[in-house]
Formats: structure tokens, C-alpha cells, sequence
């Protein structure tokens, strides 16, 4: 459990800042721009990984073998498809409601993985994940008039993301489980940048504007690629296969804590009050949400033991 909670740490630090990034390239780039370029940086990244650090991992992989339709199906719902909403909700929405919209992650994956793929869930779960909801309202201490005034498409469209995430994350749970972290997080990534290529040529839109090669997009593509998609699907997919679906989208509860954090260090925006009682909230749904597993993981534990 502490390799998962510093995965989820780490995690949430690096989509802290990511936030800000897309921000930053989606009006140059478009939404489709923005995932592809950002899921080439990260592929890049994994592939050098790979083959500097993981050898060993690509001589076991048997690629006739692989089960590309559910890597590709994965890719589609947990990357393309997703960092296109976001991009796009970024556009109409503040970064506020995005964050907090995006925090609805857990409660679609619990969801999805009742309905369709007959997970069980228990009371204290759904409490869990209702307080941690409730902590991201208070942090950003957002009132309903401010909700009202927001944009509902662009609102709508960061659903959509929360919902691929979850469905993607039981995905990858469930039928990508005895793969390697890092090849599906290459094959993966790999599949995205193909498909918001397809999209890129279908809208008719340029794949290296200008601006692409400027230093402060590049830079920003650097964050949101390499780190943002590279490093970070290895820490989200070692959550998913070691933990649990529902585990590694809490991740989307301390995001906005540490996407103010960065504001802070940044930008040198301040931390109010709220924001600590939400921060309180936050972390009490977060243990709610994943005792079961907790409680899980220390039962193996004990029976390994006496082995």
C-alpha cells in the first residue's frame, strides 16, 4: 500500500500541473492537436524507457499474442478520447469546474464496474467517494450561481472525459491485467497518437503549426508529454493492475489540490482556509474509498506469509 499511495502522490502532482498545460497549448493547437503531440511526447518517452531500462520487458512480449482490439479499445477511452474532451471543455469552462467536474472520475468508475462489469461495491465505498466529492466542492468553494453561469457544453464535455476515464480504467483492469505496465502504457499511448492523427486529417487541420516549434509550446509539450503521458501512465497503470480501477481514479480527488499547490509555488496564488478543510475531506474520502483494498491487500499479505 505505500508503493500505491506514492504512485497516487506522484500522480496527482504530475496531472496537477497538467492542467495548466493544456490550457496553454489548446488555443494554438486545437484539441485534437493537443493529444497528439502529447501522446507522441509520451510515447517517445516510454520507448526510450523501454529500451535503456526494460529490455528484458520487450524479449518476454509475444506481440502475435497480444490482445490489440482491447489495447486499441483502452487507448480510445482512456487516453484519446479523454485528453480530446478536456481540451475541448477547456476551451468553454473555467479550469475550476473542470477540476472539480473531473473529480467525478471515481464515482463513474464504481459505476461502470457494477453495471457492466458486475464488480461489488460496498456502502462505504460510495460514503467514501461522497465526501471526497464533497471536499473538491469546498476547496474550490464554488457556489451554485457560479455553476449556473458556466457553460453547460463545455461542462458536457469534460462528463464525457470522466466517463471514458472510468470505463477505461475497468477496461484496463479487467482484460489487460497479466500485461506488462509499460508495453500497454506504450501500445496504448502508441494506438492515441493514431487516432487523433485520423481525427487531425478528418477536421482538416494542420499537424505542426507553427507555434508547435516555439519555446514556450514546446516546453509546455515537454510537461504535458513526456511527463503528463510518459512517466505518468507507468505510475497509473502500476495503480490499476496493482491496486484497483477504482483505486487509481482517486487520483482525480488530490488533483486540484495540487494543481492549487502549483499555483502557489508558481504563481504565488494563496491558500485560504476552505482550501484546508477541503483538503480535509478530500483525503478522508480517499481512505474511505480504498480501505476495502487496503484490507484486501494486508489479508494477502498474512496468507503469503504462512506459505
Amino acid at each position: 500500500m505505500k508503493k500505491l499511495y506514492s504512485s497516487l502522490f506522484i500522480l496527482s502532482m504530475i496531472w496537477g500541473m497538467s492542467f495548466l498545460f493544456i490550457k496553454v497549448l489548446v488555443e494554438d493547437l486545437g484539441p485534437w492537436g493537443v493529444v497528439f503531440w502529447r501522446c507522441l511526447f509520451g510515447t517517445i518517452t516510454l520507448f526510450i524507457i523501454l529500451f535503456v531500462f526494460k529490455k528484458q520487458e520487450l524479449r518476454r512480449v509475444r506481440f502475435k499474442s497480444l490482445p490489440w482490439l482491447k489495447l486499441f479499445l483502452v487507448a480510445l477511452f482512456n487516453n484519446a478520447l479523454p485528453f480530446a474532451f478536456i481540451a475541448m471543455s477547456e476551451m468553454k469552462i473555467s479550469s475550476s469546474l473542470a477540476s472539480v467536474i473531473n473529480a467525478t472520475t471515481p464515482l463513474w468508475t464504481i459505476v461502470i464496474g457494477a453495471l457492466f462489469f458486475f464488480i461489488p461495491v460496498k456502502g462505504r465505498q460510495w460514503v467514501g467517494v461522497s465526501i471526497g466529492f464533497f471536499g473538491i466542492l469546498i476547496l474550490l468553494n464554488l457556489d451554485f450561481k457560479s455553476l449556473i453561469n458556466e457553460n453547460f457544453i463545455g461542462a458536457g464535455t469534460m462528463l464525457f472525459a470522466t466517463f471514458c476515464y472510468g470505463l477505461g480504467a475497468q477496461m484496463a483492469k479487467r482484460y489487460l491485467q497479466e500485461l506488462s505496465i509499460i508495453i500497454v502504457s506504450i501500445v496504448t499511448l502508441f494506438f492515441s497518437t493514431m487516432i487523433s492523427l485520423v481525427f487531425i486529417l478528418l477536421l482538416n487541420e494542420s499537424v505542426h503549426p507553427p507555434s508547435v516549434f516555439s519555446a514556450h509550446t514546446f516546453i509546455s509539450l515537454i510537461g504535458l508529454g513526456v511527463f503528463g503521458s510518459g512517466f505518468a501512465y507507468l505510475f497509473y497503470y502500476y495503480m490499476v493492475k496493482e491496486g484497483s480501477a477504482e483505486f487509481a481514479s482517486l487520483v482525480t480527488y488530490i488533483v486540484p489540490i495540487t494543481a492549487m499547490l502549483w499555483g502557489y509555488l508558481l504563481l504565488g496564488e494563496g491558500i485560504s482556509p476552505h482550501m484546508i478543510l477541503g483538503l480535509l475531506f478530500v483525503f478522508a474520502g480517499v481512505y474511505l474509498s480504498s480501505a476495502k483494498l487496503a484490507k484486501k491487500s494486508s489479508i494477502n499479505t498474512s496468507i503469503e506469509s504462512k506459505h
